[in-house]
């Protein structure tokens, strides 16, 4: 079956949900803006002009990201995930792909994402799509943050 990136259906909420919560509870654990985020998306993402992208295989959705509006053309790359039966199935890399596509479309200038040292095959990632380091402010929305990567786009 093919693996198809298609744009947010209040249909797959409670996927780009789990699928972020199972995540972070295997890596960090859940921060106060996570399930703000996380439970409505709609209203934080969706809403003040952001997009959230869902991998899905059939019926199946596979992974998320989400692009999420720091500025008018500043987004923040967010909210990555993908099933652990998917992981390995270069479905991250898809999404990133699509993404990076979407931005480049909507002649954003960057993308900016946060992240943590200890995710060394996340960093090797971005590094090799084009992110930068560039330093963090201390009030970052995320305790688990970081690092702070940006892509110029334009």
């Amino acid at each position: 079956m093919k693996v198809e990136i298609i744009p947010f259906d209040p249909l797959y909420s409670a996927d780009f949900k789990n699928l972020n919560l199972d995540w972070l509870n295997k890596y960090f654990r859940v921060e106060p803006h996570d399930d703000e985020v996380l439970g409505d998306p709609e209203k934080y993402i969706i809403e003040p002009g952001g997009i959230i992208f869902f991998a899905r295989e059939g019926k199946r959705i596979l992974g998320t990201v989400a692009l999420m509006k720091i500025e008018d053309d500043v987004f923040e790359l967010t909210k990555m995930a993908v099933t652990p039966q998917a992981q390995g199935k270069r479905i991250g890399h898809k999404l990133m792909d699509y993404a990076l596509e979407y931005a480049k479309n909507q002649a954003w200038t960057s993308l900016i994402l946060y992240s943590n040292r200890k995710l060394k095959n996340a960093i090797y990632i971005y590094k090799k799509y084009g992110f930068e380091e560039i330093p963090i402010e201390e009030n970052n929305p995320y305790d688990r943050g970081d690092i702070k990567m940006i892509l110029k786009l334009s």
